[in-house]
């Protein structure tokens, strides 16, 4: 037989760049300033490495329709896998309004053409009901939305980087790069942002659908996902530099802190508004590549008794499920209506509310899967791994604790006002935060209603007669 070709290592790496890597969010972390170096390689160390290395076990070892869901269901119970299935449903909606919010801003920017409150509601309406149609088909899953839509946010971010270098060249810094710029300060505002670092890392997990084409997944799994993390922090810093040369990071605006930063460079020129266009452009990639997972994730976490039975209705010509696309739409256009609300707290800085409380119930999702990866390792030894993370004993539990404080501790500096100047904005953010997981729990309680019995999560009389079931039916 000849040797197995299977993917190229470079293609592994090409494709998490292609779902992590975000175009919107390199303002956001850009606002830290440069302490964000410090930042990213701090977390590179202490969330990526074990996050990713937990994800590589548990995705090449459970190969379920529910991912995530289902570690935290089987390491758990059915109570955390409820809540951290509505977690990851609700970011969605939630970054979905988000984006929408930047599109009048970006259009004006860029063709001056004017938008009242209402024009401006009905153009985000249309890109997250044309998102919302997009979900109906696997074309939001093809290659071409993915790789396209990623390409293009690649080129985005090193343009900016490279518009920086030429504008500090030209007109110096505009922000102070001596040393002690680099190292984490005692700016509690800046700490906000620091979730959307960790949020650049989410999504890795898709590489373990990859383990059946690869050469050897032992060794590739764990080495695309550290060097295709460094290789998107590298994109974001790069970006970010770009960012910082041109408007002090005191000043960024995470809205459109990247779109404000090319105009002040290269001012209302062809390249300036080609980059908006593409910039809108990603936006679409990046909620179409999205989608499918979201959706269906939410669908299967309804067959089981965690979700509203709603989420669980799938088209019967096409097999998707489209309910799920359309509640995503429904509470997205709910969400953007607040904007009427005539409250400027509310509406001032709309795209860092909704999208910060995205993040952080994105976030809060993986915050159960760790002690959910403890607990399937003590239960479920005697299941083949094909990768296992390479710790034991006290290292293990270490490797595991840490990035689960960090996740609680970055939506806690996220949402919490830390002090007075923060109270305006945080304030809005907290109470949105709040009534969501109030929410959730209301949905988790409803949703228990459909099961016949509560699953407690795997035992080790569970794991093994699984894997006595699954050896018969080979």
């Amino acid at each position: 037989m000849g040797e197995k070709k299977g993917l190229s290592f470079l293609t592994v790496i090409s494709t998490v760049i292609c779902v992590v890597f975000v175009c919107e969010a390199a303002a956001p972390a850009a606002a830290i300033g440069n302490q964000q170096f410090f930042w990213w390689i701090f977390l590179i160390l202490t969330f990526l490495i074990p996050y990713g290395l937990a994800v590589a076990e548990l995705g090449t070892t459970y190969d379920s329709e529910g991912g995530i869901i289902d570690w935290i269901r089987d390491g758990l119970g059915d109570k955390w896998a409820a809540r951290a299935s509505y977690y990851y449903w609700v970011n969605y909606p939630f970054w979905i309004a988000s984006l929408s919010t930047l599109f009048p801003a970006v259009i004006n920017m860029a063709f001056g053409i004017e938008f009242t409150t209402v024009t401006g509601l009905l153009v985000e309406l249309a890109f997250t009901w044309i998102v919302t149609f997009m979900s109906f088909s696997k074309v939001s899953d093809s290659e071409i939305i993915l790789n396209g839509g990623a390409i293009i946010k690649v080129i985005v971010a090193v343009l900016v980087g490279c518009l920086g270098i030429w504008f500090a060249s030209q007109n110096g810094f505009a922000n102070d790069m001596s040393f002690q710029t680099f190292l984490p300060s005692g700016d509690l505002n800046a700490l906000s942002y620091i979730s959307i670092i960790i949020f650049n890392f989410m999504g890795f997990e898709v590489i373990c659908t990859m383990t059946g084409d690869m050469k050897d997944p032992n060794k590739d799994i764990p080495k695309a996902i550290i060097l295709g993390g460094v290789a998107i922090a590298a994109i974001y810093l790069f970006a970010g530099f770009g960012i910082g040369a041109a408007i002090p990071s005191d000043q960024i605006d995470p809205d459109y802190g990247m779109i404000v930063a090319v105009q002040a460079m290269v001012g209302d020129s062809i390249l300036f508004k080609a980059v908006c266009v593409a910039f809108l452009v990603t936006l679409f990639a990046n909620m179409a590549s999205w989608s499918f997972g979201v959706n269906s994730a939410a669908a299967y976490a309804a067959k089981t008794g965690n979700m509203p039975k709603a989420f669980g209705k799938m088209n019967p010509k096409t097999g998707m499920p489209d309910q799920a696309a359309i509640i995503n739409g429904v509470v997205a256009s709910l969400v953007l209506c607040i904007q009427l609300i005539p409250i400027e707290a509310i509406s001032n800085g709309i795209f860092w509310m909704l999208f910060g409380l995205s993040v952080v119930f994105l976030l809060l999702t993986y915050v159960p899967m760790f002690p959910a990866f403890m607990n399937l390792r003590k239960n479920d030894p005697n299941r083949e791994r094909v990768y296992k993370l390479p710790f034991k004993g006290a290292l293990l539990k270490i490797a595991m604790v840490v990035p689960m404080v960090e996740l609680i501790a970055v939506t806690i500096t996220t949402v919490v006002p830390l002090s007075a100047a923060e109270v305006d904005g945080k304030l809005p953010k907290l109470i949105g935060f709040i009534v969501l997981l109030a929410i959730g729990e209301v949905v988790r309680i409803v949703s228990a209603k459909d099961r016949d019995e509560e699953y407690m999560g795997l035992t080790p009389e569970l794991a093994q007669k699984r894997l006595a079931e699954e050896a018969a039916a080979e």
